[in-house]
């Protein structure tokens, strides 16, 4: 009994203790592995019982308070004295115990403030071309982003930097001309707007059959701010998520940020419809949050959004809420001391206690997204609600093209405890020319990384393409009957039959995509194409085309009902 309460404590003080100062009660930095043997009485015990018993009680334990400091000074002195100096160690420190964070002020950098931020961070670099290709592809960072993740001193090569503000070559020197001469002449901003829109629709602003082939439909009538694409899977985007709190510069959704309110945005302005939909639609398991990045929502539109579908008895076929979010490398403050992160941890418990698994597709791109305490802290507290949280990224040039980098990322993951899930091909929009690699520079850096690491982290899979069939994972390059082909299959597709369907293509050194590939073997198309065709030509989203056999529906009373 006296365990049980201990155990409860803790779990209060790690997941919702904190508020506008993001700290657990436990110096994390004091209790750090020793050559020497373990005393028979170990001080650390006592302090963990004591301190979270303090910080779960709102200081009712106040008897026990000297105790705890005394703990605390001797715990620190032991440290010291054994020569495990917290500064020494500071990249190891046990996540599940929690460290002090302070609160910063959320700080927005956009293409006006570049010319500032380069004088002082990049004296000497012309800003001019840096404002003229934001100009085209959205630009967006923070002050997280600046001061702790970007290198300056290795700009403009440093990955981060590179990440997060458009290079100049990412468009084509006589566009950025353009748009640079349109900004320096006086041009008038219809003048100038309808130059930049003319550059952005030929970078493919919706890839994939985004809008003809995944929007779900109810009678005639689209369903805005949902994607149906694949049987099993709903994409939600609400109107509040429509931003990130810092842009990728190869974002593959680069066109919902090109203008508020546009035709270009996918989003949902009523908050009954997902629930409706998912109600309606029985075959759905999942659904994903989406944006722009759900993490800019407040807890209470998460709550608007989920709590009709937590407590309607009716949904049992709903089994996992996931929720897409770069917030853990851009903002981890979200889930620390933003005013409402107690909240919103408190959202995630609520998916959880409904029985339901809540996973947190992390976006992850670099090592160094990873490196700093306020994102370790944000990942305790995640996991301390219950949800999982899985990490994917496309390989990118001039970002994480390198299979050291990759074999690190996924390390770091595991040892935090996140799960590796996706490694993805660079889509074919915006600037894909500056980002992408070769397919078998995709597989051979997949492969080298992939071998590199433990069992833990072998979760992974890739290199995938999210092509408008599906997601097409590049198996291997081999030689059949004397040809070199790559070795494909469908990881999830629109139709469910061709999942995890083997299929060939002739080798192609410089291909990147699904499109610049040719059937191999002499055959004249890929095994879907037809089908794609008459999906392509239906009245609904291919998500709403098929059902489950007979035999394989899922029947959740079965199991979740028996006691």
């Amino acid at each position: 009994m006296i365990q049980s309460k201990l155990c409860s404590l803790a779990r209060c003080s790690g997941s919702l203790g904190l508020r506008r100062t993001a700290h657990t009660p436990v110096l994390a930095s004091l209790r750090r592995k020793s050559t020497q043997a373990m005393p028979d009485y170990d001080l650390s015990v006592e302090y963990d019982h004591l301190n979270g018993v303090n910080g779960s009680v709102n200081g009712s334990m106040n008897g026990d308070a000297s105790r705890l400091e005394q703990l605390r000074e001797q715990l620190r002195v032991d440290h010291v004295t054994n020569g495990h100096h917290p500064e020494a160690q500071a990249a190891a420190y046990p996540i599940h115990t929690g460290v002090e964070i302070e609160a910063p002020e959320f700080k927005l950098y956009t293409k006006s403030l570049i010319k500032d931020l380069m004088a002082k961070r990049m004296p000497g670099v012309d800003h001019r071309p840096y404002t003229a290709v934001s100009s085209v592809i959205p630009m967006r960072s923070n002050n997280y982003v600046v001061d702790e993740l970007i290198d300056w001193s290795n700009c403009p090569e440093d990955p981060i930097f590179q990440l997060t503000f458009p290079q100049p070559a990412m468009l084509h020197d006589e566009d950025i001309n353009s748009v640079m001469h349109l900004l320096e002449s006086g041009a008038t901003k219809v003048e100038t707007r309808a130059e930049i829109e003319k550059i952005r629709d030929t970078l493919n602003p919706h890839p994939a059959g985004q809008k003809e082939l995944n929007v779900p439909k109810t009678g005639a009538e689209e369903l805005p701010g949902l994607q149906h694409k694949y049987r099993e899977t709903a994409l939600f985007f609400p109107m509040e998520a429509q931003y990130c709190q810092s842009f990728c510069t190869y974002c593959f959704r680069w066109a919902q940020f090109t203008s508020v309110g546009s035709k270009q945005q996918f989003s949902c302005k009523e908050e009954n419809v997902i629930h409706k939909y998912l109600k309606a639609n029985r075959n759905i398991s999942d659904v994903l949050f989406t944006g722009g990045d759900p993490m800019v929502m407040k807890a209470h539109h998460f709550r608007k959004y989920l709590d009709p579908i937590l407590a309607d008895p009716d949904m049992d076929q709903l089994a996992t809420i996931r929720i897409g979010t770069k917030s853990l490398a851009y903002w981890p403050y979200r889930y620390l001391t933003d005013p409402d992160s107690d909240d919103l941890l408190r959202v995630f418990e609520s998916v959880v206690a409904s029985g339901r698994h809540l996973s947190i597709m992390a976006h992850f791109s670099h090592p160094a997204e990873l490196s700093t305490p306020a994102v370790r802290e944000a990942i305790r507290r995640i996991r301390a609600t219950g949800a999982q949280i899985r990490t994917q990224a496309p390989i990118i040039n001039h970002v994480n093209a390198d299979a050291k980098i990759w074999a690190d990322k996924w390390r770091m993951e595991t040892r935090l405890g996140l799960v590796p899930y996706y490694m993805f091909q660079a889509r074919d929009t915006g600037a894909r020319d500056y980002f992408k690699v070769s397919l078998e520079h995709a597989y051979n850096t997949f492969t080298k990384a992939y071998s590199a690491v433990a069992g833990t982290a072998r979760t992974v899979r890739g290199p995938s393409m999210s092509c408008e069939p599906g997601k097409v994972h590049v198996v291997g390059i081999t030689e059949v009957n004397g040809e070199k082909v790559f070795v494909l299959k469908f990881l999830q597709a629109r139709d469910p039959k061709w999942s995890d369907k083997v299929f060939f293509a002739q080798y192609d050194p410089e291909a990147s995509w699904v499109s610049d590939l040719k059937p191999a073997f002499g055959a004249e198309k890929f095994f879907y194409e037809d089908g794609l065709q008459a999906i392509a030509c239906a009245p609904t989203s291919s998500g709403q085309l098929f059902d489950f056999d007979a035999d394989m529906g899922y029947d959740a009373q079965r199991y979740l009902m028996r006691s």
